[in-house]
C-alpha cells in the first residue's frame, strides 16, 4: 500500500487529491488549470506576467468551467533600478550574435514582463477572492499579505532551503513548497543561498518536514507515479508537478519547446540566469553552452531578456532555439502527450484510496 499523505493539505486546499499544478508563467492558462481542477487536484494560474483584465478574464473562463479552488501565483521580487553600465556589459556579451545575424546592435524587440506582487495586484486578488495564492520569491509586504489572508484565501510560498521554509512559516505560509534542485523553471530562493548550496529533493524534503508545522508540498524532479510515492514517503503532504504537463494538448509551449522536449536534449538540463536574470532550470541550448549558464554580466531580474529579445525574433521563425529559454525540470523525459486531465489522473493513482 503506497504510503498515506497528510490529510491537512488536501483539507487545507480544498481538494480531492493534493496534486498541484506548478504555476508556469508563459507556458499555462486556464485550460491547463481546468483539467487538473478536473480530476481532483489544484489548478494554478501564472499570474506574474499577466495584466489585470487578462487575470480577471482567465479565472471567470475557470470558474464558468468547474466549481473547484483556484490558485493565483505571483513573483515577489523588487522591481531592479536601472543599471546602463550592467545593460551595456551584458549586450557587448551578446554583440558576436547580433553581428553574425545581421543584426543592429541597438535593435529593441518586446520582451517578456515579470511583474512583482504590489497593490494593484492585490486590489485584484481582493477582488476575485481565490481560494488560494502562492508566491515564489519569498513573500510580500507584511500588508499585502494581510489583506491575501483577509480575503479568505490560503497562502502557500517556495522554499529552496531548510531556512526559507523556516521563515515562510514564521510569516505566515499555511504551507510549504520544497522545491528541490531538479525542478524546471526558475528557483524560488529569496534568502541568497548560493544555487551551488541548494539541496536536491531527496535531501531537502525530510528536512523542511522536520523543520516546519506546517504541510509540506514536495517540487522538483517528479515525473509519474513512483515520484510522488517517493516523495509520500519522505513525508510530503502533497506533490507539485510542472513539467510533466508540458507536453498536454493544454499546455501553450512554443513549438520549438515542445520540440525540444520531445528530443533527447530532455535529458540535459541546467540552472541558468542568462535568460532573465535569475536561476531557473531549462534544457540546454547554445547561449548556455556557448556563455556557460550562469553569468555575472547579466542584468537584474527580469531585464535580462531585454537584449535577447532581438535575436530570438530574428531566430525562432527559423525553427532555431538558440537564444530560447526551454524551461524543464530534470524528470522531462517522463513528460507524457495527451489530454492534461488524463496525465493528472494517471499521476493521482500513486495516491492511496480515502477509504
Amino acid at each position: 500500500m503506497p504510503p498515506r499523505p497528510d490529510p491537512r493539505l488536501a483539507r487545507l486546499l480544498g481538494i480531492e487529491h493534493p496534486l498541484l499544478l506548478a504555476p508556469m508563467a508563459g507556458a499555462a492558462d486556464e485550460a491547463l488549470a481546468i483539467a487538473v481542477a478536473r480530476a481532483g487536484g489544484l489548478g494554478s494560474l501564472p499570474c506574474a506576467m499577466l495584466d489585470a483584465d487578462t487575470l480577471r478574464a482567465q479565472v471567470t473562463r475557470f470558474r464558468t468551467a468547474i466549481e473547484a479552488p483556484v490558485n493565483l501565483n505571483f513573483f515577489c521580487h523588487v522591481a531592479p533600478l536601472p543599471d546602463a553600465v550592467r545593460e551595456a556589459r551584458w549586450r557587448e556579451r551578446l554583440a558576436p550574435y547580433y553581428d553574425a545575424l545581421g543584426v543592429s546592435r541597438d535593435t529593441q524587440a518586446p520582451a517578456a514582463q515579470r511583474r512583482p506582487f504590489d497593490e494593484e495586484a492585490c486590489a485584484t486578488v481582493e477582488s476575485l477572492r481565490p481560494e488560494v495564492v502562492s508566491f515564489h520569491f519569498g513573500l510580500p509586504a507584511p500588508k499585502l499579505l494581510a489583506r491575501v489572508k483577509a480575503c479568505g484565501a490560503r497562502v502557500l510560498g517556495s522554499a529552496t532551503t531548510v531556512d526559507e521554509a523556516r521563515w515562510l512559516a514564521a510569516h505566515g505560509c499555511d504551507a510549504i513548497i520544497a522545491q528541490g534542485w531538479e525542478a524546471g523553471g526558475h528557483r524560488g530562493s529569496f534568502l541568497d543561498a548560493p544555487v551551488t548550496t541548494q539541496p536536491g529533493l531527496l535531501a531537502l524534503l525530510p528536512q523542511v518536514v522536520d523543520a516546519v508545522d506546517r504541510p509540506v508540498i514536495a517540487a522538483g524532479g517528479i515525473g509519474d507515479v513512483r515520484g510522488i510515492r517517493a516523495a509520500l514517503a519522505l513525508g510530503a503532504a502533497g506533490v507539485q508537478l510542472g513539467t510533466a504537463f508540458l507536453l498536454s494538448d493544454e499546455a501553450r509551449i512554443r513549438p520549438l519547446h515542445r520540440a525540444a522536449l520531445t528530443s533527447a536534449r530532455a535529458a540535459q538540463t541546467a540552472v541558468t540566469n542568462l535568460f532573465s536574470g535569475r536561476p531557473a532550470r531549462g534544457i540546454v541550448n547554445r547561449l548556455m553552452r556557448e556563455l556557460g549558464p550562469m553569468s555575472d554580466d547579466v542584468p537584474a531580474f527580469p531585464s535580462a531578456g531585454t537584449a535577447l529579445a532581438p535575436l530570438r525574433q530574428r531566430t525562432e521563425p527559423e525553427g532555431i532555439d538558440d537564444f530560447v529559454n526551454l524551461w524543464a525540470g530534470e524528470a522531462a523525459p517522463l513528460a507524457q502527450t495527451g489530454p492534461a486531465e488524463a496525465i493528472a489522473r494517471a499521476l493521482i493513482e500513486a495516491f492511496p484510496p480515502s477509504h
